[in-house]
């Protein structure tokens, strides 16, 4: 009596994944542009100096680091402070060869502008600071930044 006719269990169409690809290559994409690589294992203490006026560098590209401190390990390597220049310990006479291999590591456009960053542990005597920045200027590598951590202002 009745016109309609009930069909059987109708199947549930497949998902498409044409667009899958697509999706895939977008993520993909994404995480290579916003992911930065590390460059450097830091292999003495890093705790900087405390600062209340900070200001941030603008170009990261052109900043060379030169870490300073006690070495992470003192077993080995003693607890004076010691020069790290890329990923390795360097003397105060190789800074000199590391500024210009930085140089020539750069366009030559962008070499005037090369800033040269210490990051140097709060601890250390200022004398072993005051003979980096002479190999420095010998070095002609003079515009000089010191890394500092930001301090919050206190109410007098």
């Amino acid at each position: 009596m009745s016109r309609f006719k009930k069909q059987g269990s109708k199947e549930v169409p497949a998902i498409s994944t044409s667009s899958m690809p697509d999706i895939i290559f977008m993520l993909l994409f994404f995480f290579m542009v916003t992911t930065t690589m590390k460059e450097t294992t830091v292999m003495v203490k890093k705790t900087l100096p405390s600062a209340t006026e900070v200001v941030k560098l603008e170009k990261k590209s052109l900043v060379s680091f030169i870490h300073v401190g006690p070495p992470m390990n003192t077993k080995i390597y003693g607890t004076e402070s010691r020069i790290q220049l890329n990923d390795r310990f360097a003397s105060l006479s190789e800074i000199q060869e590391f500024v210009a291999k930085e140089r020539e590591a750069r366009d030559e456009y962008d070499r005037k502008f090369i800033t040269t960053s210490l990051k140097i542990y709060y601890e250390t005597k200022m004398g072993f600071v005051s003979d980096i920045k002479q190999e420095l200027r010998k070095a002609g590598a003079l515009k000089i930044n010191y890394s500092t951590r930001k301090e919050i202002a206190r109410r007098r």
